[in-house]
C-alpha cells in the first residue's frame, strides 16, 4: 500500500470519477462532491463513527456508479439516456409523477405512432424493466467499489441505492430501518444537493419534508431540517474539489505502481460498460499502445505513461449520450459537436488529480492527427510528441477492429490498410502506425510508403537536416559523397515544396518525421 506522496492520492481518482458519474446524470460537475459535502455534515449531526462516516462519504461519491452498465438499456427505453436521469431529480421517484415521467420518455424521438406503441408496451412491463435495471446496476456498482479498493461495506451498501423509507422502492422493496442510516443519509444528501444548487436552502428542505416518510428518512429529514443553514453554508461558494477531499477519510493515502494501475484499470472498465460494444476496449487500447512503445524502443517510463493514458482516454465518454454513441446513421452537426467534446471532458475530469498531469495531457490527445484535421484542439504534428502519435495509432486501430452500430468491425488486414492509406495522406505518423500493426501480429514484410513521395534514403537525409546538420557532416554520418547528399538535400526540397533547411525541419515535424 502506498502511503507517501509517489503517486495520486486514492481520494482524488476517486473524487474524478464522480466526476464523470455526474456527466452520466445530466448533473454539472462537482454535483457528487458537494453532495459528499452535505452528507458528512448530516452523518456527523447525527452522531455517527468514523467507520459509518467513511461509508456515508464514499457511498455517496460512487453510489451511481453502475448506473452507466444501464445506459444502453435506458437509450433503448427513453432515448436520451442522459437527459432521463437528470428529470429523475425533479420528482419522488414512485406514484403517478414519476409513470408520468417514465411515459414522457418513452420513445422519445421515434415517430408518434411507433411512440405510442412503445408506450402502451412499456405502461405492462415498467416495473419488470425497471427491477431489472436497477438489479443490473446495483451489481455493477458493488463489482466496481470493490475494484476501486473501497471497503467492501460501501458496496454491500450500493444494494440498497434505489430502495425507499416507505419499501415503494426497487429491487427488494426494502423499507424503514432494514435500509442502512448511511444509505439513508446519501438518498438525501444527493437530492437535496440539486434542489439546495437550483433553487436555495428553503426548497431543499421543502423538498425533504414533502418526502419525508416516502423516500426519505424521517430522522434523515429532521437532521437536516433542523441545521440546514448549517450543513448548506458554503457548499455552492467554496471549491467543492477541496472541500469534499477534506472530507475523505484516507485523503492521505496515495497510490502508485500496481495499486494505481489496478485502480486505472477500473475506471477503464467503468468507462466500458457504458456501450456493449466499447466492452474492454480501454484495456486492449492501452495494451496495444505499450506494445508499440517497446518496439519503438521508448523508455520504460513513456511506455508506462502510453499504458495509463490509454486506460483514462475515454473517460469523458460518460457526458455523450447513448442515443448519440449508438445511432446507426449519420450524426448531425449539433451531435458532432458534442462527441468532439469527449476527449477535452477526459481531461476536465482528471485534472485536478495530482500526480496524474502527463498521463492527462497525453490522453487528451488520442483524437488529435498529424494534419490538424483531429479534435478537440485541432492540434498538428509539431505539437504531437511520439507517445502521442502512438496513442492516436493505438486507438484508432482497436477502435476500427470493433464494430460500431453504424458499421461491422473490420478484419485485421483491412484495419492495416486503413490505417497505412491514412499515414500516407498525412493523418497519422508511418513509424507510429507500423509499430502498433506490428504489435497487433502484423508482418512487417514492407515498410508502408514514406510520406510526400520521399524514398528512405531522403528521410534518412532530412532527419539530419532537422538536427541541423551540414551537408557535410550528413555525408560522413550516411557514408555518402558530398554531392549525393547535395543531391539529396535538393530533391527533398522539391518533394517537400520547402526553400531552405528550417523549412525542411518543420516540414519533418509536420509528417511525423523528426524522430
Amino acid at each position: 500500500m502506498a502511503t507517501t506522496g509517489d503517486g495520486p492520492r486514492r481520494a482524488e481518482l476517486v473524487a474524478a470519477l464522480s466526476l464523470a458519474i455526474d456527466l452520466g446524470l445530466g448533473q454539472p460537475m462537482e454535483h457528487m462532491l458537494r453532495s459528499a459535502v452535505i452528507a458528512t455534515r448530516i452523518a456527523d449531526r447525527m452522531g455517527l463513527n468514523s467507520e459509518q462516516r467513511a461509508v456515508v462519504y464514499y457511498s455517496n461519491l460512487v453510489a451511481w456508479i453502475g448506473c452507466h452498465a444501464d445506459s444502453h438499456e435506458l437509450a433503448r427505453m427513453f432515448g436520451d439516456d442522459i437527459a432521463f436521469r437528470a428529470d429523475t431529480y425533479s420528482v419522488d421517484m414512485t406514484g403517478l409523477p414519476f409513470l408520468r415521467l417514465l411515459m414522457s420518455h418513452v420513445g422519445r424521438g421515434l415517430p408518434h405512432a411507433e411512440r405510442s406503441l412503445r408506450a402502451a408496451a412499456f405502461l405492462f412491463t415498467a416495473r419488470r424493466q425497471m427491477s431489472e435495471l436497477i438489479r443490473s446496476h446495483c451489481g455493477s456498482a458493488s463489482v466496481l467499489s470493490d475494484r476501486i479498493g473501497l471497503d467492501r461495506r460501501v458496496g454491500t451498501m450500493l444494494a440498497f441505492t434505489f430502495e425507499r423509507w416507505d419499501g415503494a422502492g426497487l429491487p427488494a422493496g426494502a423499507r424503514g430501518d432494514a435500509i442502512p442510516v448511511e444509505m439513508h443519509i446519501v438518498h438525501l444528501a444527493d437530492v437535496a444537493e440539486v434542489h439546495l444548487r437550483t433553487s436555495g436552502p428553503a426548497a431543499a428542505v421543502a423538498m425533504a419534508q414533502r418526502r419525508s416518510g416516502t423516500q426519505f428518512c424521517p430522522r434523515v429529514v429532521q437532521t437536516f431540517a433542523e441545521a440546514a443553514a448549517e450543513i448548506t453554508a458554503g457548499v455552492l461558494e467554496q471549491d467543492a474539489w477541496s472541500a469534499a477531499l477534506a472530507q475523505a477519510p484516507d485523503r492521505d493515502h496515495f497510490s502508485s505502481g500496481p495499486e494505481l494501475d489496478e485502480l486505472l484499470r477500473a475506471m477503464a472498465d467503468f468507462v466500458d460498460l457504458k456501450c456493449p460494444f466499447l466492452l474492454g476496449h480501454s484495456r486492449n487500447v492501452a495494451d496495444l499502445a505499450a506494445a508499440a512503445g517497446r518496439y519503438r524502443k521508448l523508455p520504460s517510463e513513456e511506455i508506462e505513461l502510453l499504458y495509463r493514458a490509454g486506460l483514462v482516454h475515454g473517460l469523458g465518454r460518460m457526458g455523450v449520450p447513448n442515443q448519440i454513441w449508438e445511432k446507426p446513421g449519420p450524426l448531425t452537426t449539433a451531435e458532432w459537436e458534442r462527441v468532439r467534446l469527449y476527449p477535452y471532458l477526459t481531461g476536465r475530469i482528471l485534472s485536478r488529480v495530482g500526480g496524474l498531469e502527463s498521463v492527462v495531457a497525453l490522453a487528451q490527445t488520442h483524437r488529435e492527427r498529424l494534419d490538424g484535421s483531429g479534435y478537440p484542439s485541432g492540434v498538428r504534428a509539431a505539437d504531437l510528441s511520439d507517445a502521442a502519435r502512438i496513442l492516436a495509432a493505438a486507438e484508432t486501430y482497436q477502435r476500427l477492429r470493433e464494430p460500431r452500430p453504424h458499421r461491422q468491425p473490420l478484419t485485421a488486414e483491412d484495419a492495416a490498410v486503413r490505417m497505412r492509406h491514412d499515414a500516407g495522406a498525412g493523418r497519422f505518423d508511418t513509424e507510429a502506425v507500423e509499430a502498433v500493426l506490428t504489435a497487433a501480429g502484423h508482418r512487417t514484410k514492407r515498410r508502408a510508403p514514406w510520406p510526400a513521395g520521399l524514398t528512405g534514403r531522403e528521410v534518412e537525409v532530412l532527419r539530419l537536416v532537422a538536427l541541423g546538420h551540414s551537408n557535410r557532416q550528413i555525408a560522413a554520418e550516411l557514408n555518402i559523397t558530398h554531392k549525393t547528399t547535395r543531391n539529396h538535400v535538393e530533391h527533398l526540397y522539391t518533394k517537400l515544396d520547402v526553400h531552405n533547411r528550417t523549412q525542411a525541419g518543420l516540414a519533418a515535424i509536420d509528417l511525423g518525421l523528426s524522430r
